[in-house]
């Protein structure tokens, strides 16, 4: 059974890649945009979020918030950064999933 600490499910790996792209600029708006682009994956905000609150608690993201801004009626941004940990685990991720597609010509060949 996964480890629920350091277990990242597929939503959970696009929002850190989207997270570690756009660097010093990661916040709900900039992310929803980055996915949508990248993967053509419309997200809600809500969801975005929601996402972002489980990874921080998980300790693989931090956020904080920026300053407020009068054309964003006062509200600030909460700029999300990812953490050693959590690139830690991403890229222990991405090692298995690499490893779990080698050698899969074969099923492509079949189900092509």
């Amino acid at each position: 059974m996964a480890n629920k600490q350091t277990y990242l499910g597929e939503f959970e790996h696009f929002v850190l890649l989207s997270v570690l792209h756009l660097e010093n600029n990661a916040y709900g708006v900039t992310m929803r945009q980055q996915l949508k682009e990248s993967i053509n994956r419309d997200v809600t905000l809500g969801a975005l979020y929601s996402t972002i609150e489980r990874l921080e608690k998980k300790g693989f993201i931090t956020s904080k918030k920026g300053d407020t801004k009068p054309e964003r009626g006062g509200k600030a941004k909460r700029l999300v950064n990812i953490t050693a940990f959590g690139l830690k685990t991403l890229s222990e991720s991405k090692e298995r999933l690499e490893i779990m597609w080698q050698n899969t010509q074969v099923w492509e060949n079949t189900y092509a």
